[in-house]
C-alpha cells in the first residue's frame, strides 16, 4: 500500500521523529446539552513517519454494509486495536497515557481502545453519527481523535438536526468531544472533492464504541 504525502510544514527544524506537544494549551469549545470539544492544533510534531507507520503497518480491511436493498463497500479502511493489545507506534502509546493522565479528572478513567480510520481520498468519509453503541448512549464520556495526513473538516451537529460546526483537522491536530457528545450531538467527515490520505486514530475508554 503506498502514501503520497507532502511533508509537514509545521516543523521549522530537520524532522527528528514524531513527540507531543504540552496538552495545556488546548482551547474548548462549550457545544450545550452538556457537551463540549477541545482542539490542540499540531498536538503530534514531526508526524510524517508515524503517518508512513500507520499506512504500511496496521493490518487494515475494508467494510461492507447493507444500504438501500443492496450490499454497498464502506468508503474507508478500518482497523481497531484493543484494550491490552501493541499500538504500531510507540509515541501512540505515549498519546494514549498523556490523554488518560490529562483528562483524569474529569474522565475518571484512562483510554484503552484505539480505533484507526483510513482515508484515502477526497471520496474516502464517514456520515452522521455518535459514538453510542456501548456506554456513549446513558454515560458522559469522551472520545479523542487525533489526525495524520491531508486535512479533512470534521462536522458535529445536534442529535435531531440543527446546524453544524465545522472544525479542520490537520496533520498532528487533536480534537477531543467530551461530555455528552456522543449521545447529544452526531459528528462526520463528509467527501472532499480534493483529498490526499488521511488517517485518524481514535482513543476510547471501555465500552464506548
Amino acid at each position: 500500500m503506498s502514501v503520497q504525502f507532502q511533508a509537514s510544514l509545521f516543523d521549522a527544524e530537520p524532522a527528528v521523529g514524531p513527540a507531543l506537544a504540552d496538552l495545556g494549551a488546548s482551547r474548548r469549545t462549550t457545544l450545550g446539552s452538556g457537551a463540549w470539544v477541545d482542539v490542540r492544533p499540531n498536538w503530534v510534531t514531526g508526524a510524517d513517519d508515524l503517518l508512513a507507520t500507520l499506512v504500511h503497518d496496521v493490518p487494515w480491511r475494508a467494510e461492507q454494509r447493507e444500504m438501500w436493498d443492496k450490499v454497498v463497500d464502506v468508503p474507508r479502511l478500518v482497523h481497531t486495536y484493543l484494550p491490552g493489545t501493541s499500538l504500531p507506534h510507540p509515541v501512540l502509546d505515549q498519546a494514549r497515557d498523556a490523554l488518560g493522565a490529562h483528562y483524569a479528572d474529569e474522565l475518571g478513567e484512562p483510554f484503552v481502545s484505539a480505533g484507526c480510520c483510513y482515508y484515502r481520498n477526497g471520496q474516502d468519509s464517514v456520515a452522521w453519527h455518535g459514538d453510542d453503541l456501548g456506554r456513549g448512549r446513558h454515560e458522559d464520556t469522551m472520545v479523542a481523535i487525533v489526525s495524520f495526513g491531508d486535512p479533512r473538516r470534521l462536522l458535529l451537529r445536534p442529535r435531531g438536526g440543527g446546524s453544524s460546526i465545522s472544525f479542520t483537522m490537520g496533520h498532528g491536530d487533536l480534537l477531543v468531544m467530551g461530555g455528552s457528545c456522543q449521545r447529544t450531538w452526531q459528528h462526520a467527515v463528509p467527501k472532499t472533492a480534493h483529498a490526499g490520505p488521511r488517517i485518524s486514530v481514535q482513543f476510547r475508554p471501555r465500552n464506548v464504541f
